[in-house]
Order: C-alpha cells, then sequence, then structure tokens
C-alpha cells in the first residue's frame, strides 16, 4: 500500500509532497511528520527507502506508507490531553508523533504483539527524547508500550478518546474495538478493505464514515492457554503525574515561552523548514518530416528550452556550492537558557531530561 506521492530526497522533501497531495492538510499534524524524521525508524542500510512512499517490512518491524499514516494521523483529529491507544504500535513512529500533540497531561499507551518489535520501539523512543532536535521544541506525551494481543485487552480496562489498529479488523470483531472507545471518541481501523473512521456518539450509537481503500494484514488470533482460554492483557496505567515531574513541564515552558516572546521582541521570525525546489523537466516539440512516403516525428529544441537548460545549469551549480559550505549546528536556546540558569548541575540535568546537547 503506497506509492500515492512521489519519493522525497529527506523527511521535510516527503512531507511537502504528501501536503500538496492533500493527504496532511493541518497545520498540527504538519508539525508533527516534520518534527520525527520517519529515517530515523528504519534499520541501517534501508535507509534510502525511508521517504519513499511505500510501505516497509523487515522480519517483525514494520512501517506503513506515509500517506496511510497522514490520513491516519488527520482523522483522529488530535488535541492536547487526550488519550490514545495504539492497537499494534510496532516501531513507535506513529505513537511519538502522536505524543507531540497529546502534550504533557495527555495519554499515550500502545500495544504490540512481537516483544522484540517493543524493545526497538523503547530505544527508538529514547533517542528521540535523547537526541533529536524536535524534542525540546513540544511538550511532549511519552508513550508506554506493553507486549500483548490487543484482541485479549483486560475487560476491567479504561477506555480512551482516540485509538488506532494497525492491522485488518475482521467484522466480528468491530464491537469490541469500539467498547474500548469512550462516548465522543474517534477509533480509526481497516475493517473489509476501507480505512475506517468511526465516532462514538452515544453509549450505543455510532457515525462510520470510509476514508480509502487500503490493504492490511488481519490480526493474529489469540492463543489459548491451557484452560482453553487466552491470556489477558493489562494495559499501562493512567498514572498521575508527581510534583517533581510538573514543576519540570512548567519550568520548561516558562522558559520556552520566555525565548519566544524574546525573540517576538527582537523581530526574529520562527525558522520555516527550507522549500524544496522542484526539478525543472526538459519537454520537446516534435516536428514531422517526410522520409520517402512516412510522416516520421523529429524532436525539435525550443529556444525556451536552451534556456531552461542552462537555468537548471546554473542552479545545480549554486546547489552544489551551497552544499559544500559547512552546516551551522541548530541552536537549542532552551537548553541554553536551562544551562544558565543559577542552579546545581543534577538539576539542570534533569530540566533537560538528561540530553548530551
Amino acid at each position: 500500500m503506497g506509492g500515492a506521492v512521489s519519493a522525497g530526497e529527506d523527511n521535510d522533501d516527503l512531507i511537502d509532497n504528501l501536503k500538496e497531495a492533500q493527504y496532511i492538510r493541518t497545520e498540527r499534524v504538519e508539525q508533527a511528520f516534520r518534527a520525527i524524521d520517519r529515517g530515523d525508524y528504519y534499520l541501517e542500510g534501508y535507509r534510502d527507502n525511508a521517504y519513499k512512499d511505500l510501505a516497509w517490512k523487515h522480519g517483525n518491524i514494520h512501517l506503513s506508507a506515509p500517506c496511510i499514516y497522514s490520513e491516519v494521523m488527520e482523522a483522529l483529529k488530535l488535541q492536547p490531553g487526550l488519550s490514545f491507544l495504539n492497537l499494534g504500535s510496532g516501531t513507535g513512529y506513529l505513537s511519538t508523533m502522536v505524543g507531540l500533540i497529546l502534550g504533557p497531561f495527555g495519554i499515550n499507551h500502545g500495544i504490540e504483539l512481537h516483544s522484540d518489535v517493543v524493545e526497538y520501539a523503547k530505544e527508538k523512543l529514547e533517542s528521540f527524547i535523547k537526541n533529536s532536535d524536535s524534542f525540546d521544541k513540544f511538550e511532549f506525551c511519552e508513550p508506554a508500550f506493553v507486549v500483548g494481543n490487543c484482541l485479549q485487552i483486560a475487560s476491567d480496562s479504561h477506555q480512551y478518546d482516540r485509538i488506532y489498529c494497525g492491522a485488518g479488523v475482521q467484522k466480528d470483531h468491530e464491537n469490541y474495538m469500539k467498547i474500548l472507545l469512550k462516548v465522543g471518541g474517534i477509533l480509526v481501523m481497516p475493517i473489509e478493505d476501507q480505512l475506517t473512521q468511526i465516532m462514538r456518539t452515544g453509549q450505543n450509537t455510532w457515525e462510520s464514515k470510509n476514508i480509502l481503500a487500503v490493504s492490511f494484514a488481519p490480526l493474529v488470533q489469540p492463543s489459548k492457554n491451557d484452560n482453553g482460554k487466552p491470556d489477558s492483557v493489562g494495559l499501562p496505567p493512567c498514572a498521575v503525574r508527581n510534583l517533581q515531574d510538573l514543576a519540570r513541564i512548567y519550568i520548561r515552558r516558562t522558559l520556552r515561552n520566555f525565548i519566544n516572546d524574546e525573540m517576538q521582541a527582537k523581530g526574529i521570525p520562527q525558522r520555516a523548514p527550507p522549500k524544496r525546489k522542484r526539478k525543472r523537466v526538459k519537454q520537446r516539440i516534435n516536428t514531422y518530416v517526410f522520409v520517402g512516403n512516412q510522416l516520421i516525428p523529429q524532436p525539435l529544441d525550443s529556444e525556451e528550452d536552451e534556456k531552461m537548460e542552462e537555468d537548471s545549469k546554473e542552479e545545480e551549480e549554486k546547489d552544489h556550492s551551497e552544499a559544500m559550505k559547512p552546516e551551522e549546528p541548530p541552536q537549542n536556546l532552551l537548553r541554553e537558557k536551562i544551562m544558565k540558569l543559577p542552579l546545581p548541575e543534577s538539576l539542570k540535568a534533569y530540566l533537560t531530561y538528561f540530553r548530551d546537547k
């Protein structure tokens, strides 16, 4: 599934293509996609395929096509503070993007069948928190992942505002999925080869809308224990944040707001991602000549074509010279502010989430 948009050279280029094709339609979703580099969730040696609009699978590790994730993110209509459950959370790529929108007072849970994939997702999450420049630009709801079959969730589990299922749901399991959703909530899942948005409008009322045709592998049926019944899976608890954690959130928020006010006062614009230049396609004009008694098309270069070719060469030379310039490392203003505070080093480390940069 995928291939709906052109391949990108990098993550920003891919997002530009998804926007142009109207898969990404809101600023909030666009910011989340730009903040998380899809290539970071690929194994070494496979990253060249990361910016194509194609699904990718290696062993148990799987990523859906970017156009699918775009439609899912838009259909979920995410807001700060909501609770989210990802059924078949995989690499954690989608859950991490969702966490950037939910913010620190949301709930972000995932359940994944394969333990090796859960370990992979936790490694990628830790790498994002420790190394990504995007982490300090957002207030984040960190995902919590558990190993288990999503068809074995304990009957006394809490309900969620937003749910996504990343595998094909058989019609027999549709009601099971719906019960996990709060009234007013939204469930997005593939059912009968359609990615479907389901809104719970009351205790026993629902509204459904097909989003697009898809092809997903079906959910794996649960295995039974010695008693002939499947073991139930407990989801992560909805824990209340402690005072220390709340203090860190509000200190970082206050500093971030101070930085934004400072930049506005100085007239410094927020740096937007660079727009990618589209390559010009040289077109030919065909003329026709008689050879014997046959009419044969002959390509003829126009003066406009020649000028386009010259302009293209100039642009390539300019791009090459700019590429040779050493890149300046991105400035992390929040970290700089924290490190200048008159606080013990241990507290500064806590405020920066023990990041090295």
